[in-house]
């Protein structure tokens, strides 16, 4: 850096009393200082003119190399405040995370259990698709290189929640042609046929958001997009491909063609 025409002028005069002295001349950068040369004798008469000067001294390239970039850097604009300060531990992080992963398994299973307690044989077929859904989602997990971090399970857990809801939506519809008196086959085929349009809505205006919250977001809030933009758009192909294939897999025989085993109320 260079010093402007009156900050030369000034500089020059400084060096020029200090020239020779033995007192030093102090480099603060921030309130920090970072350097204290003294002026050597030669300048005693005109001083360092030309707006720069030369630190000599015994320095380490590293040293040297260290000192010209904060010199060259200069003060910050504003000073800096610390609003807030946390350390947290190794073994606290590894604790919180092993805590989610216990309440996302637990709500796993929870949802396991009712959507069977509910949904009947749709509901197994569910729980069946949401299995394939948590292993094809972890595995994309490992194959992309995604760091599961607190903010990354969280969107996790609530991409199998969105997972669940589309199959609610297919079973529902489902036992709405059921009750009109429709056939078994016919009921399950218009069931996924209106279902699919909300899904679709659903989950697209999600990876709209995730999309959004990757690109604006800080490093925290990409985790939390990545995860969930990738756990919607698998549940959109396991919803709809796997729970149709093993619905109609599981019709195909005699003993689960049962209305009542789809809607308790019919016989």
């Amino acid at each position: 850096p260079r010093f402007t025409s009156e900050g030369g002028q000034k500089f020059a005069e400084l060096t020029k009393n200090l020239a020779g002295t033995g007192r030093s001349i102090g480099i603060f950068l921030d309130d920090q200082l970072l350097s204290a040369p003294t002026v050597g004798v030669e300048f005693a008469e005109t001083g360092i003119t030309g707006g720069n000067a030369v630190i000599q001294g015994r320095f380490s390239p590293e040293q040297a190399n260290e000192l010209a970039v904060q010199l060259r850097g200069g003060a910050l604009p504003v000073s800096v405040e610390i609003v807030e300060n946390r350390t947290v531990g190794a073994t606290l992080g590894r604790d919180s995370i092993q805590r989610s992963v216990y309440a996302g398994a637990g709500g796993l299973i929870l949802v396991l259990i009712f959507m069977v307690v509910y949904y009947r044989l749709p509901g197994m077929i569910a729980d069946v698709a949401l299995v394939i859904y948590s292993l094809f989602t972890i595995a994309s997990f490992a194959i992309l290189g995604v760091t599961l971090t607190l903010p990354g399970i969280a969107g996790f857990i609530l991409s199998i929640g969105m997972a669940v809801d589309a199959n609610v939506l297919i079973f529902e519809r489902t036992r709405e042609e059921l009750r009109a008196g429709k056939t078994l086959y016919r009921s399950v085929e218009s069931g996924f046929y209106r279902a699919f349009s909300s899904i679709l809505d659903g989950n697209v205006t999600t990876l709209i958001a995730c999309i959004a919250l990757f690109w604006l977001g800080t490093g925290l809030v990409k985790g939390f997009a990545l995860t969930l933009g990738i756990g919607v758009a698998i549940s959109m192909f396991t919803a709809v491909t796997c729970s149709r294939t093993l619905m109609f897999w599981a019709i195909g025989f005699s003993q689960f063609r049962k209305p009542k085993l789809f809607c308790p109320e019919l016989n």
